[in-house]
C-alpha cells in the first residue's frame, strides 16, 4: 500500500515524501502557549490550540497523515535589488498543490481509503509534520529543509483513513533543538529584523509578514529594502540552499512580470493587469493595493531616480503612504 503510493507520488514528480501517524501532536502545546503568552503569534495564525494539534478535527477516522514537498526553486538569481520572493514568482501554490493532492486523493480512494487534501486550508503544524515523516528537517529559521531541493519547498498533506506503516524514527528534541543546524547562526545573523535569533522567533517582525501586513509602522518603510514581497534573506544564506536540484514541476515555471519587474506598472497598476498577471501568484490574494503600496515604499526608499506622479495614485490607501513617505523626507 505504501509503496503503490510513493509510486504513483513519483509518477507524477514528486519524490519527496513522509508518512506520520495520525494523532494529537501534544508536544507542541507548551510551545504554543508560550508564543500565546508572549503575544508572540500573528493575525494569521489560528488562536485555538486544539485546531493547531488535532488532525481528528479534519477526519474523525484518520490514521495516516501522508506529507509531501513541491519543490518550487527554477529563478536562482538572487542580485535582484528590488525583489518579490522566489516562492511568489510562480502560480499560486495553493492552486497547483491542491491539483496535486486531489490526483493523490483520488489513488488513494481507489485503493479504498477517504482522504482529504490540506494546503494552507488547515491549522495543523505541517512543518512539524513534515520533520516527523522525514521530509526534511526544521532549521533555525524556521523553514523545513530537505536533503534534495533545500528548503524551497511547498508543504502539502493528505489525512487517509487508511493505517500505513510509518517508520518515524526521528527524535522529538532533535527536531525542537534544531540539531542538524551544528553551530551555524547564519540566517540568525543576516535576518534583518532579528526576527529570528538564537534567543526567540518573532514572526511580528519577520519581513515576509510585514510585507503582507494592511498597516505598516514608519519605523518599518525602510527596512523593506527593496522588498515587493516576503523576505528571502534566511534561505539565500542557508548553506543547505547552496547545492539544490531545480525544480521539475512544471506549474512552476518562473514569471516573466515577476522576475523582470516593472515597478511603475504595479504603481500605477489597474484591476485588468491585477487580474491578467498578478492574483495568478502567490502574493495575489494580499490584494492589489498591498503590491502597489510596497512598489511604492521601495521606489521612494531605496532609489531617488524614481518619479511618482502622486495624481496617477487613484486608491487613497496607497495615496496615505505616498504622504507619509513625503513626510518622512523620502522624497
Amino acid at each position: 500500500m505504501k509503496n503503490r503510493i510513493i509510486s504513483f507520488c513519483n509518477d507524477l514528480g514528486l519524490d519527496t515524501i513522509g508518512f506520520v501517524k495520525c494523532r494529537k501532536f501534544k508536544e507542541l502545546i507548551e510551545l504554543y502557549t508560550y508564543r500565546k503568552n508572549k503575544n508572540l503569534e500573528n493575525e494569521f495564525e489560528e488562536t485555538d490550540i486544539e485546531k493547531r494539534i488535532n488532525p481528528f478535527i479534519y477526519m474523525e477516522n484518520g490514521k495516516t497523515i501522508i506529507s509531501i514537498a513541491f519543490p518550487y526553486m527554477k529563478n536562482f538569481d538572487l542580485n535582484d535589488e528590488i525583489y518579490f520572493s522566489k516562492y511568489t514568482q510562480v502560480m499560486d501554490y495553493h492552486k497547483v498543490v491542491r491539483l496535486y493532492l486531489d490526483k493523490i486523493c483520488k489513488f488513494i480512494q481507489s485503493l479504498g481509503g477517504e482522504a482529504i487534501p490540506l494546503v494552507d486550508s488547515n491549522s495543523l503544524p505541517e512543518r512539524h509534520i513534515a520533520a516527523l515523516g522525514g521530509v526534511g528537517f526544521i532549521g533555525k529559521n524556521n523553514m523545513v529543509i530537505t536533503k534534495k531541493y533545500g528548503s524551497y519547498v511547498f508543504l502539502g498533506e493528505i489525512i487517509t483513513s487508511l493505517n500505513i506503516q510509518c517508520e518515524n524514527n526521528i527524535n522529538l528534541d532533535e527536531i525542537l533543538s534544531f540539531k542538524k543546524c551544528n553551530e551555524c547562526h547564519r540566517c540568525y545573523e543576516k535576518c534583518p529584523t532579528k526576527s529570528i535569533n538564537i534567543h526567540n522567533k518573532n514572526c511580528n517582525i519577520c519581513l515576509s509578514y510585514i510585507t503582507q501586513k494592511k498597516e505598516i509602522d514608519d519605523k518599518w518603510l525602510d527596512k523593506l529594502n527593496g522588498r515587493l514581497f516576503g523576505c528571502d534573506t534566511c534561505q539565500t544564506v542557508c548553506p543547505y540552499n547552496k547545492y539544490i536540484e531545480k525544480s521539475l514541476i512544471n506549474e512552476f515555471k518562473t514569471m516573466d512580470f515577476m522576475k523582470n519587474i516593472n515597478i511603475e506598472e504595479i504603481i500605477y497598476m489597474d484591476k485588468k493587469t491585477f487580474k491578467e498577471k498578478y492574483i495568478k501568484t502567490s502574493c495575489g490574494w494580499r490584494g492589489k493595493s498591498i503590491l502597489q503600496r510596497n512598489a511604492l515604499i521601495a521606489c521612494l526608499t531605496l532609489n531617488g531616480n524614481y518619479y511618482i506622479d502622486d495624481k496617477k495614485i487613484l486608491s487613497p490607501y496607497v495615496k496615505e503612504y505616498y504622504n507619509r513617505l513625503l513626510n518622512k523626507g523620502d522624497l
